[in-house]
Protein backbone atom coordinates (compact mmCIF):
# COMPACT_ATOMS: atom_id res chain seq x y z
CA UNK A 1 0.00 0.00 0.00
CA UNK A 2 0.94 3.59 -0.56
CA UNK A 3 2.15 5.14 3.01
CA UNK A 4 3.13 8.52 4.27
CA UNK A 5 6.80 8.61 5.65
CA UNK A 6 7.68 10.75 8.66
CA UNK A 7 5.92 13.21 10.82
CA UNK A 8 7.62 15.88 9.12
CA UNK A 9 4.96 15.70 6.34
CA UNK A 10 2.00 15.21 8.42
CA UNK A 11 3.30 18.27 10.87
CA UNK A 12 3.55 20.41 7.28
CA UNK A 13 -0.10 19.41 6.14
CA UNK A 14 -1.64 20.42 10.11
CA UNK A 15 0.55 23.60 9.42
CA UNK A 16 -1.13 24.37 6.39
CA UNK A 17 -4.73 23.31 7.65
CA UNK A 18 -3.88 25.57 10.37
CA UNK A 19 -3.12 23.35 12.93
CA UNK A 20 -0.05 24.14 15.78
CA UNK A 21 0.99 20.39 16.57
CA UNK A 22 3.44 19.65 19.05
CA UNK A 23 6.33 17.65 16.94
CA UNK A 24 6.43 15.17 19.08
CA UNK A 25 3.08 14.78 19.76
CA UNK A 26 3.29 14.27 15.78
CA UNK A 27 5.80 11.87 15.80
CA UNK A 28 4.91 9.53 18.86
CA UNK A 29 1.33 9.53 16.89
CA UNK A 30 2.15 8.65 13.21
CA UNK A 31 5.41 6.46 13.74
CA UNK A 32 4.88 2.60 14.96
CA UNK A 33 8.20 1.55 15.67
CA UNK A 34 10.44 3.53 12.58
CA UNK A 35 7.78 2.18 10.19
CA UNK A 36 5.73 4.88 7.91
CA UNK A 37 2.71 5.30 9.81
CA UNK A 38 -0.21 6.34 7.31
CA UNK A 39 -1.87 5.58 4.40
CA UNK A 40 -1.75 7.61 2.06
CA UNK A 41 -5.20 8.91 0.12
CA UNK A 42 -5.74 8.84 -3.21
CA UNK A 43 -6.89 12.53 -4.16
CA UNK A 44 -10.91 12.31 -4.76
CA UNK A 45 -10.54 15.16 -8.02
CA UNK A 46 -8.71 13.71 -11.01
CA UNK A 47 -7.33 16.52 -12.52
CA UNK A 48 -3.40 16.09 -11.50
CA UNK A 49 -3.82 12.42 -12.38
CA UNK A 50 -5.35 13.34 -15.30
CA UNK A 51 -2.67 16.14 -16.26
CA UNK A 52 0.03 13.49 -15.71
CA UNK A 53 -1.42 11.25 -18.07
CA UNK A 54 -1.76 13.84 -20.67
CA UNK A 55 1.72 14.89 -19.83
CA UNK A 56 3.44 10.98 -20.10
CA UNK A 57 1.19 10.25 -23.47
CA UNK A 58 3.31 13.41 -24.94
CA UNK A 59 6.27 11.91 -23.78
CA UNK A 60 5.18 8.36 -25.22
CA UNK A 61 4.56 10.63 -28.81
CA UNK A 62 8.39 11.38 -28.74
CA UNK A 63 9.26 7.61 -27.98
CA UNK A 64 10.08 7.80 -24.74
CA UNK A 65 8.99 4.59 -22.48
CA UNK A 66 6.44 5.35 -19.89
CA UNK A 67 7.83 2.92 -17.10
CA UNK A 68 11.08 4.93 -17.87
CA UNK A 69 9.52 8.33 -16.63
CA UNK A 70 9.08 8.67 -12.53
CA UNK A 71 6.45 11.19 -10.73
CA UNK A 72 5.37 11.40 -7.30
CA UNK A 73 3.06 14.27 -6.39
CA UNK A 74 1.80 14.75 -2.49
CA UNK A 75 -0.15 17.24 -0.53
CA UNK A 76 -0.27 16.36 2.86
CA UNK A 77 -1.42 12.87 2.91
CA UNK A 78 -3.17 13.06 -0.29
CA UNK A 79 -1.60 11.75 -3.08
CA UNK A 80 -2.13 13.38 -6.29
CA UNK A 81 -0.39 11.10 -8.78
CA UNK A 82 1.92 8.50 -9.29
CA UNK A 83 4.00 6.91 -11.86
CA UNK A 84 6.59 4.87 -11.13
CA UNK A 85 6.43 6.41 -8.08
CA UNK A 86 8.00 3.69 -5.37
CA UNK A 87 10.91 2.48 -8.15
CA UNK A 88 14.23 3.51 -7.89
CA UNK A 89 15.50 5.48 -11.35
CA UNK A 90 18.27 7.33 -12.65
CA UNK A 91 18.43 10.64 -10.18
CA UNK A 92 21.55 12.41 -10.89
CA UNK A 93 21.52 15.70 -8.72
CA UNK A 94 18.45 15.09 -7.17
CA UNK A 95 21.29 12.94 -5.23
CA UNK A 96 22.28 16.34 -3.54
CA UNK A 97 19.03 16.22 -1.66
CA UNK A 98 19.81 13.00 0.01
CA UNK A 99 23.35 14.44 1.00
CA UNK A 100 21.87 17.55 2.48
CA UNK A 101 19.88 15.98 4.60
CA UNK A 102 22.46 13.18 5.54
CA UNK A 103 24.71 16.52 6.23
CA UNK A 104 21.59 18.35 8.64
CA UNK A 105 21.03 14.95 10.51
CA UNK A 106 24.69 14.46 11.43
CA UNK A 107 26.23 18.15 12.00
CA UNK A 108 22.86 20.54 12.27
CA UNK A 109 22.39 23.49 9.99
CA UNK A 110 24.80 25.61 12.10
CA UNK A 111 28.00 23.32 12.28
CA UNK A 112 31.29 25.23 11.23
CA UNK A 113 33.77 23.39 9.73
CA UNK A 114 37.19 24.07 11.70
CA UNK A 115 40.61 24.85 9.84
CA UNK A 116 43.31 25.08 12.30
CA UNK A 117 46.51 27.05 11.38
CA UNK A 118 49.92 26.86 13.31
CA UNK A 119 54.06 26.97 13.55
CA UNK A 120 56.14 24.58 14.27
CA UNK A 121 58.60 26.93 15.34
CA UNK A 122 59.25 30.71 17.25
CA UNK A 123 57.58 33.93 15.81
CA UNK A 124 60.23 37.15 15.81
CA UNK A 125 59.88 40.11 14.38
CA UNK A 126 57.36 38.74 12.01
CA UNK A 127 59.27 35.83 10.79
CA UNK A 128 57.82 32.31 11.72
CA UNK A 129 61.14 30.08 12.32
CA UNK A 130 59.53 27.11 10.86
CA UNK A 131 57.01 25.74 9.28
CA UNK A 132 53.13 26.93 9.12
CA UNK A 133 50.92 23.78 9.36
CA UNK A 134 47.41 23.76 7.90
CA UNK A 135 45.65 21.26 9.66
CA UNK A 136 41.97 20.70 7.79
CA UNK A 137 38.68 20.12 9.17
CA UNK A 138 36.17 18.82 5.88
CA UNK A 139 35.55 22.85 4.80
CA UNK A 140 33.87 22.17 1.06
CA UNK A 141 33.57 25.99 0.62
CA UNK A 142 37.26 27.17 1.54
CA UNK A 143 37.87 29.31 -1.71
CA UNK A 144 40.01 32.24 -3.00
CA UNK A 145 38.37 34.98 -0.37
CA UNK A 146 38.87 32.62 2.88
CA UNK A 147 42.18 32.21 1.99
CA UNK A 148 42.53 36.15 1.57
CA UNK A 149 41.13 36.67 4.92
CA UNK A 150 43.28 33.81 6.36
CA UNK A 151 46.63 35.32 4.86
CA UNK A 152 45.16 38.89 6.55
CA UNK A 153 44.20 37.74 10.15
CA UNK A 154 48.29 36.02 10.20
CA UNK A 155 49.60 40.00 9.00
CA UNK A 156 47.15 41.34 11.79
CA UNK A 157 49.10 39.09 14.11
CA UNK A 158 52.53 40.74 13.11
CA UNK A 159 53.62 37.57 10.67
CA UNK A 160 54.61 37.91 7.16
CA UNK A 161 57.01 35.63 6.63
CA UNK A 162 57.72 32.09 7.16
CA UNK A 163 61.17 30.05 7.04
CA UNK A 164 59.99 26.82 6.52
CA UNK A 165 57.47 24.72 4.05
CA UNK A 166 53.68 24.95 4.13
CA UNK A 167 52.99 21.81 5.86
CA UNK A 168 49.16 20.35 4.68
CA UNK A 169 47.89 17.62 7.24
CA UNK A 170 44.07 16.61 7.51
CA UNK A 171 41.10 16.82 5.51
CA UNK A 172 41.57 20.34 3.66
CA UNK A 173 40.35 21.45 0.06
CA UNK A 174 40.70 24.80 -1.62
CA UNK A 175 38.76 26.08 -4.59
CA UNK A 176 37.19 22.13 -4.64
CA UNK A 177 40.72 20.95 -5.47
CA UNK A 178 40.82 17.70 -2.53
CA UNK A 179 44.39 17.03 -3.45
CA UNK A 180 46.52 18.00 -0.45
CA UNK A 181 49.71 19.44 -2.50
CA UNK A 182 47.14 21.39 -4.90
CA UNK A 183 45.28 22.57 -2.44
CA UNK A 184 48.08 23.73 -0.31
CA UNK A 185 49.57 25.73 -3.94
CA UNK A 186 46.62 27.62 -3.65
CA UNK A 187 46.68 28.69 -0.54
CA UNK A 188 50.46 29.69 -1.06
CA UNK A 189 49.31 31.93 -3.42
CA UNK A 190 46.29 33.18 -2.17
CA UNK A 191 48.18 34.50 0.91
CA UNK A 192 50.84 36.23 -0.82
CA UNK A 193 49.52 38.81 -2.96
CA UNK A 194 52.67 39.59 -4.53
CA UNK A 195 52.08 35.93 -6.23
CA UNK A 196 47.98 36.69 -7.25
CA UNK A 197 47.29 35.26 -10.79
CA UNK A 198 44.59 37.18 -12.31
CA UNK A 199 41.92 35.14 -11.21
CA UNK A 200 42.84 35.46 -7.77
CA UNK A 201 42.30 39.21 -8.28
CA UNK A 202 39.06 38.84 -10.03
CA UNK A 203 37.73 37.35 -6.63
CA UNK A 204 39.08 39.57 -4.26
CA UNK A 205 37.64 42.77 -6.09
CA UNK A 206 34.16 40.73 -5.22
CA UNK A 207 34.96 41.41 -1.06
CA UNK A 208 34.48 44.76 0.65
CA UNK A 209 36.22 47.53 -0.58
CA UNK A 210 39.03 48.22 1.70
CA UNK A 211 40.15 44.49 2.71
CA UNK A 212 43.85 44.20 2.34
CA UNK A 213 45.85 42.49 0.47
CA UNK A 214 47.60 39.61 2.34
CA UNK A 215 51.28 39.46 2.42
CA UNK A 216 52.23 36.05 3.88
CA UNK A 217 55.82 35.01 1.74
CA UNK A 218 56.74 31.46 2.40
CA UNK A 219 60.44 30.45 1.45
CA UNK A 220 59.69 26.43 1.17
CA UNK A 221 57.62 24.26 -0.53
CA UNK A 222 54.37 22.39 -0.16
CA UNK A 223 54.44 19.47 1.87
CA UNK A 224 51.82 16.72 3.08
CA UNK A 225 51.87 15.26 6.38
CA UNK A 226 49.59 12.36 7.36
CA UNK A 227 49.14 13.74 10.85
CA UNK A 228 49.80 17.10 12.27
CA UNK A 229 52.95 18.17 14.23
CA UNK A 230 52.17 17.79 17.93
CA UNK A 231 54.32 20.63 18.81
CA UNK A 232 53.25 23.04 16.76
CA UNK A 233 52.13 26.81 18.34
CA UNK A 234 48.24 27.36 17.33
CA UNK A 235 47.93 30.41 15.79
CA UNK A 236 44.58 30.46 14.18
CA UNK A 237 40.90 28.77 14.21
CA UNK A 238 39.10 29.45 10.80
CA UNK A 239 35.41 28.40 10.85
CA UNK A 240 33.48 27.92 7.60
CA UNK A 241 30.38 29.36 6.85
CA UNK A 242 27.82 27.78 8.48
CA UNK A 243 26.07 24.26 7.02
CA UNK A 244 22.81 25.63 5.73
CA UNK A 245 24.71 28.59 3.88
CA UNK A 246 27.12 26.11 2.73
CA UNK A 247 24.26 23.50 1.39
CA UNK A 248 23.04 26.51 -0.02
CA UNK A 249 25.52 27.60 -2.39
CA UNK A 250 25.90 23.59 -3.22
CA UNK A 251 22.31 23.78 -4.17
CA UNK A 252 21.73 26.47 -6.21
CA UNK A 253 24.87 25.52 -8.47
CA UNK A 254 24.64 21.93 -7.85
CA UNK A 255 28.42 21.86 -7.05
CA UNK A 256 29.72 18.05 -7.42
CA UNK A 257 33.44 18.82 -5.38
CA UNK A 258 30.89 20.27 -2.89
CA UNK A 259 28.74 17.38 -2.38
CA UNK A 260 31.18 14.77 -2.65
CA UNK A 261 33.27 16.17 0.69
CA UNK A 262 29.97 16.41 2.11
CA UNK A 263 29.17 12.85 1.39
CA UNK A 264 33.01 11.49 2.16
CA UNK A 265 33.21 13.43 5.41
CA UNK A 266 30.15 11.65 6.41
CA UNK A 267 31.91 7.87 5.95
CA UNK A 268 30.57 7.87 1.77
CA UNK A 269 28.00 6.94 0.06
CA UNK A 270 26.54 3.90 1.58
CA UNK A 271 26.31 6.12 4.80
CA UNK A 272 24.50 8.98 3.07
CA UNK A 273 21.75 6.63 1.83
CA UNK A 274 21.41 4.88 5.43
CA UNK A 275 20.94 8.05 6.84
CA UNK A 276 18.78 9.91 4.45
CA UNK A 277 16.38 6.27 3.95
CA UNK A 278 15.97 6.28 8.16
CA UNK A 279 15.34 9.69 8.57
CA UNK A 280 12.71 10.32 5.51
CA UNK A 281 11.85 6.87 6.66
CA UNK A 282 11.43 4.94 3.17
CA UNK A 283 12.39 1.63 2.22
CA UNK A 284 16.58 1.72 1.97
CA UNK A 285 16.05 0.12 -1.56
CA UNK A 286 14.43 3.25 -2.34
CA UNK A 287 17.48 5.34 -2.24
CA UNK A 288 21.01 3.34 -4.06
CA UNK A 289 23.84 5.66 -4.14
CA UNK A 290 27.32 5.47 -5.35
CA UNK A 291 28.59 8.90 -4.52
CA UNK A 292 27.09 12.24 -2.87
CA UNK A 293 27.34 13.99 -6.47
CA UNK A 294 24.89 11.84 -8.56
CA UNK A 295 26.97 11.98 -11.54
CA UNK A 296 26.16 8.15 -12.95
CA UNK A 297 23.37 6.43 -13.77
CA UNK A 298 23.91 4.25 -10.59
CA UNK A 299 22.98 6.57 -8.43
CA UNK A 300 18.77 5.82 -7.88
CA UNK A 301 16.36 7.33 -6.09
CA UNK A 302 12.12 6.49 -6.21
CA UNK A 303 10.20 10.01 -6.68
CA UNK A 304 8.24 9.05 -3.90
CA UNK A 305 11.65 9.27 -2.17
CA UNK A 306 12.74 12.15 -3.19
CA UNK A 307 9.60 14.24 -2.10
CA UNK A 308 10.18 12.24 1.50
CA UNK A 309 13.51 13.15 1.96
CA UNK A 310 12.58 17.11 1.12
CA UNK A 311 9.82 16.87 3.91
CA UNK A 312 12.30 15.62 6.19
CA UNK A 313 14.84 18.63 5.58
CA UNK A 314 11.98 20.57 6.23
CA UNK A 315 11.35 18.55 9.33
CA UNK A 316 15.10 19.26 10.52
CA UNK A 317 15.14 22.62 9.49
CA UNK A 318 12.26 23.79 11.80
CA UNK A 319 14.02 24.15 15.12
CA UNK A 320 16.46 26.67 13.57
CA UNK A 321 13.29 28.60 11.88
CA UNK A 322 14.66 27.49 8.08
CA UNK A 323 12.96 25.80 5.80
CA UNK A 324 13.66 23.96 2.66
CA UNK A 325 13.99 27.77 0.89
CA UNK A 326 17.12 28.47 2.69
CA UNK A 327 18.92 25.14 1.36
CA UNK A 328 17.66 24.68 -1.99
CA UNK A 329 16.82 27.37 -5.36
CA UNK A 330 13.76 29.30 -5.25
CA UNK A 331 11.70 30.37 -8.06
CA UNK A 332 11.65 34.30 -8.91
CA UNK A 333 14.48 34.28 -6.37
CA UNK A 334 17.66 32.44 -7.47
CA UNK A 335 18.49 33.65 -11.04
CA UNK A 336 21.37 31.71 -11.43
CA UNK A 337 23.06 28.53 -11.04
CA UNK A 338 20.52 25.47 -12.25
CA UNK A 339 17.64 28.20 -12.04
CA UNK A 340 18.60 29.91 -15.44
CA UNK A 341 16.51 29.45 -18.59
CA UNK A 342 13.96 27.18 -16.51
CA UNK A 343 10.49 28.47 -16.38
CA UNK A 344 9.30 27.28 -12.90
CA UNK A 345 6.31 28.72 -11.31
CA UNK A 346 7.14 31.59 -8.85
CA UNK A 347 8.50 30.78 -5.47
CA UNK A 348 8.68 27.38 -6.34
CA UNK A 349 11.23 25.46 -4.30
CA UNK A 350 13.58 23.27 -6.33
CA UNK A 351 16.50 20.67 -7.60
CA UNK A 352 17.22 19.74 -10.36
CA UNK A 353 19.33 16.93 -12.03
CA UNK A 354 20.98 16.38 -15.41
CA UNK A 355 23.06 13.78 -16.72
CA UNK A 356 23.33 13.14 -20.56
CA UNK A 357 20.13 10.57 -20.74
CA UNK A 358 18.39 11.53 -17.46
CA UNK A 359 16.30 15.13 -16.47
CA UNK A 360 15.31 14.93 -13.07
CA UNK A 361 12.77 18.12 -10.89
CA UNK A 362 11.71 18.03 -7.31
CA UNK A 363 10.49 20.39 -4.88
CA UNK A 364 7.60 22.24 -3.43
CA UNK A 365 5.17 24.21 -5.30
CA UNK A 366 2.79 26.53 -3.04
CA UNK A 367 -0.83 26.58 -4.15
CA UNK A 368 -3.94 28.39 -3.20
CA UNK A 369 -6.10 24.96 -3.70
CA UNK A 370 -3.87 22.12 -2.76
CA UNK A 371 -1.14 23.62 -0.21
CA UNK A 372 2.00 22.70 -0.46
CA UNK A 373 1.98 20.22 -3.63
CA UNK A 374 5.61 17.96 -2.89
CA UNK A 375 7.19 16.81 -6.32
CA UNK A 376 9.27 14.77 -8.28
CA UNK A 377 9.68 14.00 -11.56
CA UNK A 378 12.79 12.17 -13.35
CA UNK A 379 12.49 11.73 -16.71
CA UNK A 380 14.91 9.17 -18.75
CA UNK A 381 15.92 10.52 -22.90
CA UNK A 382 18.38 12.29 -24.41
CA UNK A 383 16.40 15.67 -25.18
CA UNK A 384 17.32 16.99 -21.65
CA UNK A 385 16.23 20.75 -23.13
CA UNK A 386 13.11 19.08 -24.49
CA UNK A 387 12.41 17.51 -21.22
CA UNK A 388 13.05 20.49 -19.25
CA UNK A 389 10.78 22.26 -20.68
CA UNK A 390 8.27 19.71 -20.14
CA UNK A 391 8.39 19.63 -16.68
CA UNK A 392 8.01 23.42 -16.33
CA UNK A 393 4.88 23.33 -18.28
CA UNK A 394 3.57 20.38 -16.37
CA UNK A 395 4.29 22.46 -13.03
CA UNK A 396 2.31 25.19 -14.74
CA UNK A 397 -0.50 23.70 -16.06
CA UNK A 398 -0.87 22.12 -12.15
CA UNK A 399 -0.66 25.79 -10.64
CA UNK A 400 -3.41 27.12 -13.29
CA UNK A 401 -5.75 24.88 -11.92
CA UNK A 402 -4.98 25.27 -8.73
CA UNK A 403 -3.81 28.89 -8.47
CA UNK A 404 -1.49 30.80 -7.42
CA UNK A 405 -0.89 31.75 -3.12
CA UNK A 406 -1.80 35.20 -2.46
CA UNK A 407 2.06 35.05 -0.52
CA UNK A 408 4.62 32.63 0.32
CA UNK A 409 3.44 30.14 2.72
CA UNK A 410 5.24 30.90 5.87
CA UNK A 411 6.37 27.00 5.93
CA UNK A 412 8.52 27.77 2.79
CA UNK A 413 9.61 31.64 3.35
CA UNK A 414 13.19 31.87 2.62
CA UNK A 415 15.01 33.42 5.50
CA UNK A 416 18.29 34.23 3.42
CA UNK A 417 17.49 37.35 1.08
CA UNK A 418 19.02 36.97 -2.75
CA UNK A 419 19.84 40.56 -2.08
CA UNK A 420 22.40 39.88 1.00
CA UNK A 421 25.84 38.11 -0.23
CA UNK A 422 27.16 35.36 1.09
CA UNK A 423 29.89 36.89 3.64
CA UNK A 424 32.79 34.42 2.04
CA UNK A 425 36.08 36.05 3.42
CA UNK A 426 34.89 37.44 7.06
CA UNK A 427 37.23 38.10 8.93
CA UNK A 428 34.89 37.25 12.14
CA UNK A 429 35.31 33.40 11.61
CA UNK A 430 38.88 33.78 12.20
CA UNK A 431 40.23 33.55 15.87
CA UNK A 432 43.38 33.88 16.41
CA UNK A 433 44.77 31.82 19.36
CA UNK A 434 48.23 33.00 19.69
CA UNK A 435 49.09 36.26 22.22
CA UNK A 436 45.24 36.38 22.83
Amino acid sequence: MLQLFGSGLISLWLEMAGVQPKPVDVLDFFTFNSRPGLVLTPDSHPFAADTVQAYLQQLEATGLARNNQGIWLQSGPVLLANNQGTQPLPAASITKVATSLAALKTWGPDHQFETLVGATGPINNGIVQGDLVIQGGGDPFFVWEEAIALGNSLNRMGIKRITGNLVMSGNFAMNYKTNPLQAGQLLQQAMNAATWSREVTVQYLTMPQGTPRPQVAIAGTVQVASLPNPKQILLVRHRSLPLSEILREMNIYSNNEMSEMLAQNLGGAQVVQSIAATTAKVPPQEIQLINGSGLGVENRISPRAACAMLMAIQRELLPAQLSVADLFPVSGRDRRGTMEARRIPQAAVIKTGTLRDVSALAGVLPTRDRGLVWFAIINRGTNVEGLRARQDQLLQSLLKQWQVTATVPAAIAPRFSNSTPIPLGAASRNEILYGG
